[in-house]
């Protein structure tokens, strides 16, 4: 598994896992099947059952294929319709359990998706995909061609859970708290405090755990502070568990 680090707009460093290339071919083929159903059941209401073909026969040729592509653009613009709409993620990705994110940290904007379905020309529809499988086993963050110019990845979104995955402590029953403001803080922020604080500590970048703890004593508006960088972090984190678990 191909392991990403994005650095979020707050300078918060949060670990992904790059989704596999056997869960992008499997939302591509889920996509691929709903595809070809809206085809199907298209050309059996219009062509079929409304007998469409009957009245543009009379038509010019352009103006035959112009009014045929309108019914089938939808699929044309299939990924770039609903990874905006889904926030990154088509049926298929969504099914997959996987999504469009940017490696910089910001939300994929619009202007990513187009790009990213742009290129799907020369990764998906030339060679029969062979360019993208090419790309994303060779790329270090798991891109395809369109990925690397919009500068987007695809993660998963499936996690082994357990209570190092979560903003859970290990509190024994004889715990006693010390920072009764940390009820100031979210889970979101525990959470994102959680994760600085594992990766800073097992890379023994103090340098972060610095700023973490700067940041925490400012948003919970500590006025004493106990013990080193480590210690502190840690105590808030089982802190928060104390007074979250007791509500």
């Amino acid at each position: 598994m191909v392991e990403l680090q994005i650095n979020t707009t707050q300078n918060v460093n949060i670990n992904f896992t790059a989704a596999s290339v056997g869960d992008r071919i499997l939302a591509y083929i889920i996509d691929l099947i709903i595809k070809i159903a809206y085809i199907v059941v298209i050309y059996q209401l219009t062509f079929n059952l409304f007998e469409i073909d009957e009245m543009i026969e009379d038509m010019d040729h352009w103006s035959q294929i112009a009014i045929q592509a309108c019914f089938y653009l939808p699929v044309v613009l299939y990924s770039l319709i609903f990874e905006t709409i889904l926030d990154g993620q088509t049926l298929g990705k969504r099914i997959m359990k996987i999504k469009v994110v940017k490696i910089d940290g910001y939300q994929a904007s619009l202007a990513d998706f187009v790009i990213r379905w742009f290129f799907r020309i020369v990764d998906i529809n030339m060679m029969s995909g062979i360019v993208a499988l090419i790309s994303i086993v060779t790329s270090k963050k798991s891109q395809r061609l369109g990925d690397m110019t919009a500068g987007t990845s695809v993660i998963s979104l499936k996690n082994n859970v357990n209570i190092s995955h979560t903003i859970l402590e290990d509190l024994e029953d004889t715990y006693t708290p010390t920072y009764p403001s940390v009820i100031k803080l979210s889970d979101n922020d525990a959470r994102i405090i959680k994760d600085t604080f594992i990766t800073a500590k097992a890379a023994k970048d103090y340098t972060t755990l610095i700023k973490l703890r700067k940041k925490i004593i400012e948003v919970v508006d500590i006025k004493e502070v106990q013990g080193n960088d480590i210690e502190f972090i840690d105590t808030i984190l089982k802190d928060y568990n104390y007074y979250t678990q007791s509500m």
